[in-house]
């Protein structure tokens, strides 16, 4: 096929990637945990963590996972904030030659229940602080094995246990839980993560047997029929968009020299796969990142960027202007950041020029889905200019332009964006369906976004083919939202669609028919709270008397998008 987008890569940057250099993500995590092991990978509350304590823990948690008796490729799921736990347990698994399954820490008790019922997770690593909505939901599960951790786990003896008592007892932000020790299918293990850790170290770990074909993590993302679905990443897939993403930031990263001091700001979730991958690009180098729990907190996490250097700062478009809102943020030393990197959800023009001039540092846009392995196109880094595009594709990526037959559109005419690459997903976990109408008869994934293609090679985005609403960065699907809002007493039917919004990219909003007159906006609203992640609640809800339909009894969401 015709490649325009090649003659317009900055120079150094090759036009593919080679993930066979690796058996698998665990022998690139490996080798680079004992090349860099007097290097830090994390710091975490000015507590620091070692590659090469990163390489013990991981393999203490990982033999005490083997010892289970879990059967290769077995689902292990994490339900984790951005602390050191996260990374100790993510390596573990791989290491083990298991396959992580990442859940939101936000969800709600339906959320995870259907989450891990769907991955058929065996094992769950959690943080204390969630352990009460597992105890809702864990005899309907696989579960058989948990881990519970506290915050202050891997922050030291001493400010570890301070930490982890302040949250317990002065926050208060421990709901009390009591997780079962029986199941469904006999005895369950529950136990804490320092005695994982302590049982693991007096045992040996197994080599993985995992190959570059094996599944190495189940990425869940919203589903068009109301539930969400596990994209199937692979080793291959993993490491080829950590080899992609190298390629392409390596024109930003050259004056920084040597990778290994380079400081990357983690504060957007590790469970997200933007995120995700970026992490695994980081151990990559031998770098470190600052693990921010909570980057809902602008001034703290203002205060964290103050103590040193940092060099890279992928983010949401809503988190480079929550930051560019604080007085404090203008005021840092910005002559190290190389490279900040937009993705997750639009960038906004009057962001990025803003962005610019406050930092010095181009906002570089890219685009991507939990199913491509985070970023699938990039603009070059090398931009000073905002572009609008969602830029060219990454080595080893084609991009084509379809019709709804599969066929490619003329250059400059609008059709669905589709995908193929090395990293791209299989398919759909336990989803021949889902996954057979995903892919064209040619091996493009539709991804469901209407592009443009100039004749350069860059994508520019025009509208949805799907009624996804993105949130911030995160996919949020109607149907999800109106199979649980119709369950709300009081509820006759409702409909939910994706409005502007300034701070979040977009809004959701809802419109409600009421079966009860004397249904109240407060009533959707808790019971929205008590059933949906937050991002996922409505923030405008909107009741009428009848919705739009067409002749067959289909809501029409485009009308209620289109209504003043």
């Amino acid at each position: 096929m015709n490649r325009p987008w090649l003659a317009h890569y900055p120079p150094g940057v090759p036009h593919t990637v080679e993930p066979e250099q690796y058996r698998s993500l665990a022998a690139l995590l490996e080798a680079s945990l004992k090349k860099h092991a007097a290097q830090p990978v994390s710091v975490c509350m000015e507590r620091w963590m070692s590659y090469g304590e990163l390489d013990a823990h991981s393999a203490a948690l990982g033999a005490w996972l083997q010892s289970l008796g879990l059967l290769p490729g077995a689902r292990v799921a994490i339900m984790l904030p951005n602390v050191p736990q996260f990374l100790v347990t993510m390596v573990a698994i791989l290491r083990a030659g298991y396959t992580v399954v990442n859940v939101n820490p936000l969800y709600t008790a339906r959320e995870l229940e259907h989450q891990l019922k769907d991955s058929g997770a065996e094992a769950i690593v959690i943080l204390e602080n969630f352990a009460c909505t597992l105890e809702e939901v864990i005899d309907h599960t696989a579960i058989q094995h948990v881990v519970v951790a506290s915050l202050g786990d891997l922050l030291g003896f001493w400010y570890g246990r301070w930490i982890s008592f302040a949250v317990r007892h002065l926050a208060k932000m421990v709901p009390s839980y009591k997780l079962p020790l029986t199941g469904s299918r006999g005895a369950r293990t529950v136990l804490s993560f320092r005695q994982a850790l302590s049982e693991g170290q007096q045992r040996p770990m197994k080599p993985s047997q995992a190959t570059l074909e094996s599944t190495a993590f189940l990425q869940y993302t919203g589903g068009t029929t109301g539930l969400s679905k596990g994209a199937v990443l692979t080793h291959r897939n993993i490491i080829a968009a950590i080899l992609q993403a190298e390629a392409w930031f390596n024109p930003a990263l050259e004056r920084l020299g040597d990778l290994r001091k380079t400081n990357a700001i983690a504060a957007l979730p590790l469970y997200h796969i933007f995120a995700l991958t970026l992490s695994l690009l980081n151990m990559r180098w031998g770098a470190h990142m600052t693990l921010i729990p909570n980057p809902r907190d602008i001034p703290q996490l203002v205060e964290t960027l103050k103590k040193r250097p940092f060099h890279i700062l992928p983010a949401v478009n809503t988190l480079f202007n929550a930051l560019l809102q604080n007085p404090q943020f203008r005021q840092l030393d910005f002559s190290s950041l190389a490279l900040s990197q937009a993705g997750g959800m639009a960038a906004s023009e009057g962001t990025a020029r803003q962005w610019l001039a406050v930092t010095g540092s181009a906002m570089v846009e890219g685009w991507g889905m939990s199913e491509t392995c985070a970023i699938g196109t990039n603009n070059p880094v090398t931009n000073r200019n905002f572009s609008g595009t969602i830029g060219l594709p990454l080595p080893g990526i084609d991009i084509a332009i379809k019709d709804d037959a599969g066929q490619d559109v003329t250059m400059g005419l609008s059709g669905e964006i589709c995908i193929r690459g090395p990293n791209v997903m299989t398919g759909y976990y336990n989803q021949p369906g889902e996954t057979a109408q995903a892919f064209t008869p040619d091996g493009f994934m539709r991804t469901g976004d209407i592009g443009v293609m100039d004749d350069n090679g860059f994508t520019r985005i025009v509208d949805r083919k799907k009624d996804m609403i993105l949130v911030s960065g995160f996919n949020v699907f109607p149907n999800e939202l109106e199979n649980v809002i119709s369950l709300c007493p009081g509820v006759l039917e409702c409909a939910a669609i994706g409005i502007a919004d300034e701070s979040q990219g977009e809004a959701v909003k809802v419109f409600v028919v009421r079966s009860d007159p004397t249904l109240r906006e407060e009533d959707v609203a808790r019971y929205c709270h008590d059933n949906l992640t937050g991002y996922k609640r409505p923030k405008h809800i909107e009741f009428r008397d009848e919705l739009p339909k067409t002749n067959v009894g289909k809501i029409l969401r485009r009308a209620l998008r289109s209504a003043p």
